[in-house]
């Protein structure tokens, strides 16, 4: 069985949940009951008029549902979430606890580009500290001492080791 449409309640299939039943049919009751969406977004009730951004607010005060959760997560510029410890502490219910209330980003990442890491990784770290500026030119310069110098520190350790 196959439909072409997405299905988001049970009114969108019309009397075949009525038939299977009827017909005691569990494995169609049962396929078609998985057939539908789980988001509570997706029923009826929530799709409300008005701009997206003003119902999603207004839900989300009505709700007091925590901030959504984020596609990717930048270390350099922000705290990033980790709930593995207390996964591994408290089990998989404070997991999801804890990933409700504050979600973690599903990608975490620095501030350079996925690309550019991969190049970076295969640099030495001499390239790599360059790439994020923490080394300039001048730092990688030799300073050679002058002539003079060279003999004045000469005359210095020969005065010491005789």
């Amino acid at each position: 069985m196959q439909t072409t449409q997405v299905l988001l309640s049970e009114a969108h299939l019309g009397t075949k949940l009525n038939h299977a039943i009827s017909g005691e049919r569990r494995g169609e009751f049962g396929l078609l009951l998985a057939m539908l969406s789980a988001d509570a977004r997706d029923m009826a009730q929530f799709h409300l008029k008005g701009s997206d951004r003003e119902i999603e607010q207004r839900l989300h005060e009505q709700f007091e549902l925590p901030k959504s959760q984020p596609l990717l997560g930048d270390m350099s510029k922000e705290q990033v979430i980790d709930h593995s410890l207390v996964f591994q502490q408290q089990g998989l219910a404070a997991f999801h606890l804890s990933q409700c209330l504050q979600p973690e980003a599903v990608v975490t990442r620095g501030a350079v580009p996925i690309e550019v890491s991969q190049v970076l990784a295969n640099c030495s770290l001499v390239s790599k500290a360059k790439y994020t500026g923490g080394l300039t030119d001048e730092d990688l310069s030799i300073n050679t001492p002058h002539f003079v110098d060279q003999l004045v520190q000469q005359r210095l350790l020969a005065e010491i080791i005789v």
